[in-house]
């Protein structure tokens, strides 16, 4: 907790390991989850941010603070990801639960039960999503991206941005109602 602190106000007084472990323990879940979105398997997201900080630590002298830590270690996972794709088939993935059980109240065992094959059916079906939806989906829902961060990012418009999000939508709506019809 204190190099955070140490690190925000002045990143440069420390050494490279010191900035690359602080980023780990900073960044390092939300990178396999972000790495888990595209690659949809446990395994490969854990490998991939594996990668991510191995770069981090090759190019931390590169690092220009023109954007935060967080949307620089983003734009590597996403790149590293999408490299991954174009270059390995991914055919029956386990997908697992992706949202976390915060966001949900408990009250009986029942409602945890329904509630919990709720999140992991919506995870399943974002999961489903072509890459240009669930990628600005989970950007913007999950990590709570602004759209000027996600046109960082991805490199694209905030109209694509937010034709990508709507489009999403309803693909989500659809797979949920479909889903829930044939109950």
């Amino acid at each position: 907790m204190l190099i955070k602190k140490r690190l925000e106000m002045d990143p440069i007084r420390y050494s490279k390991e010191e900035t690359v472990e602080w980023l780990m323990n900073e960044y390092g879940k939300k990178i396999v989850r972000l790495a888990f979105t595209y690659l949809r398997e446990e395994q490969h997201a854990e490998d991939l941010a594996q990668e991510v900080f191995i770069k981090c630590y090759r190019n931390l002298d590169t690092f220009r603070n023109e954007s935060s830590y967080q949307t620089w270690l983003y734009s590597i996972t996403v790149n590293l990801c999408k490299d991954r794709l174009r270059s390995w088939s991914f055919r029956n993935i386990v997908i697992n639960n992706f949202f976390p059980n915060s966001s949900i109240s408990k009250k009986t065992p029942e409602s945890d039960l329904v509630d919990s094959e709720f999140r992991k059916e919506l995870s399943q079906f974002v999961l489903e999503l072509p890459v240009k939806y669930r990628e600005v989906i989970i950007l913007f829902y999950y990590e709570e991206f602004t759209y000027q961060q996600i046109t960082q990012l991805l490199g694209i418009s905030n109209q694509t941005i937010k034709s990508r999000l709507f489009r999403g939508r309803i693909l989500l709506r659809k797979k949920l109602e479909g889903g829930r019809g044939n109950d």
